[in-house]
Parts: structure tokens; sequence; C-alpha cells
């Protein structure tokens, strides 16, 4: 299990990535800098979802059901916001790219992981 100063950080670090896909996902394309995947934005929403789904599950560890359904919440909230801000639009297939890297993320942290334990002194 981290320690509490590597789960402040990776709070820390969830909550800027949270801040970071909000804002670009509201920013006007005009404004974004150049795309990694020009013909295929969805593999971006799938990717950003499954790091924030990553990041999220091992900040808030134990039942990460609230996290994951927050997130696709999250996502949903960004596509309304989006379709009302008049220089981007809403897309539902958007939304299913987000929950594909949601699901990914989840399958990723079933994956038992041995995290190194701290001697303590006898």
């Amino acid at each position: 299990m981290p320690q509490p100063m590597n789960r402040l950080l990776l709070k820390t670090a969830f909550w800027t990535a949270v801040a970071m896909v909000g804002a670009l996902s509201l920013a006007p394309v005009t404004e974004l800098p150049a795309q990694v995947f020009d013909t295929w934005d969805k593999a971006q929403h799938a990717g950003g979802f499954l790091l924030l789904a990553l990041l999220g599950g091992l900040a808030y560890p134990g039942p990460r059901g609230k996290v994951l359904i927050g997130l696709l919440l999250y996502g949903a909230l960004i596509e309304v916001a989006q379709s009302a801000t008049g220089w981007r639009n809403g897309d539902l297939l958007d939304l299913l790219a987000d929950a594909v890297g949601i699901w990914l993320g989840a399958v990723v942290l079933a994956i038992p992981l041995p995290w190194p334990q701290r001697s303590r002194p006898q």
C-alpha cells in the first residue's frame, strides 16, 4: 500500500489531471496544441480517461466503484458542457470512448500489485 506522502502526491496528480482534461475538453479546438492522433480523437478520450482511472484508483484505494462511476459522470458532464459552448460539440461516441478508457483502467487496477513493505525495527 502506498505511504501517506505518496497518496498525497497521487491525489494531487489525479485532481490536476481532472482539471487539465476539463480545460482541454472545453477549450476551442483552434487553441489546442497539435493533436497526436489527428485521425481519431476517440483514442485520446480513451487514453485520457484510462489515465484518470489509474490515478484515481491509486489515489483512492478500496472499493473503486465511486471513482470510476464519478469519472463516467465527469465524461458525460464534459460532453454536455461542450454542446453548450458553441465552439465544441458533445458526442455520445466520445463518452463511449471515455467509458472504454475507464473500463481498461478498472481492469489494470484489478491486477494485484506487490507493494514493497517497509521494514519495521525490532
